[in-house]
């Protein structure tokens, strides 16, 4: 359990989040979710998907916003993109500096900001390619103010990338992952006081309060056209990346509802380009 003795506020959101991140980047640095030696030797991090509809990466500037320990990131560096990561946890940006150096990237940068401050973090430096990947948004309490942040970095003729698991997987019931169970609108800051971590459910772990935050597929794209991007396409997925409903099955390495039943968007992806 929490230490907490009260009940934690929501307007904390940004002390319990990184708190709890930072507790848990030595357990996905050592554990078998990340599998860092694997990657060492060459296990790509990427999703098929996510490698087609970025293209050719090579001798692009890349920055990837909420990078935690760097593997998708330097899987991006992997396929020739100069990258800089930035993420708020301390101990995620030293790991992924630890990282890339056991795979001689060199020219890669690593930042410790909150992600709405990144702008500043980086001096107004603008990239081809800002990208942000699976279970980042979750974290952000205002969307429009991300958008700006992350439409402010990127170069003109440059695109923003997001790929994400689908807002409506959050409606679905924990238990069996078919009945809509929870409102799809609610948009109130959701507090949870949960030990372990989805890379190790049995990890003994004492920061255990974050604050999420629900964003609907609406809510992104008006954001990212508000902040000045061209939607280019938004894609949405029936498969995942981890089993988060006992119902799913692993085929071909993803997730999925079993053949039969009605299918529904698990995940998304969209690119938002800036005008040259």
């Amino acid at each position: 359990m929490s230490a907490e003795t009260t009940a934690p506020d929501p307007a904390n959101w940004l002390e319990y989040n990184r708190a709890n991140w930072d507790e848990r980047v030595p357990i996905h640095v050592d554990g078998r979710f990340y599998d860092l030696d694997s990657f060492v030797a060459g296990r790509e991090t990427l999703e098929d998907f996510e490698l087609a509809e970025v293209g050719d990466v090579r001798g692009k500037h890349l920055l990837h916003l909420q990078s935690h320990i760097g593997t998708e990131t330097l899987g991006w560096a992997r396929h020739g993109a100069v990258v800089t990561g930035l993420d708020f946890s301390a101990p995620a940006t030293a790991a992924a500096a630890a990282l890339a150096e056991r795979i001689g990237v060199t020219d890669s940068r690593w930042v410790t900001s909150d992600v709405h401050r990144a702008a500043e973090a980086l001096d107004g430096e603008q990239f081809d390619v800002v990208y942000t990947g699976k279970g980042a948004l979750c974290w952000l309490p205002d969307i429009e103010r991300w958008a700006r942040v992350a439409a402010s970095m990127v170069k003109p003729g440059g695109f923003l990338y997001v790929s994400e698991f689908h807002p409506f997987g959050n409606t679905l019931s924990d238990e069996d992952g078919r009945t809509v169970a929870y409102d799809y609108f609610d948009r109130s800051p959701q507090v949870w006081d949960e030990p372990g971590t989805y890379a190790d459910l049995e990890a003994s772990t004492r920061e255990n309060v974050t604050v999420e935050f629900n964003h609907g597929i609406g809510d992104i794209v008006s954001a990212l056209i508000g902040a000045g991007l061209r939607l280019e396409f938004l894609h949405e997925y029936e498969m995942t990346l981890f089993p988060r409903f006992r119902v799913l099955e692993e085929r071909d390495g993803t997730y999925r509802l079993p053949a039969g039943m009605p299918r529904v968007p698990l995940m998304f992806s969209l690119r938002a380009a800036k005008a040259a």
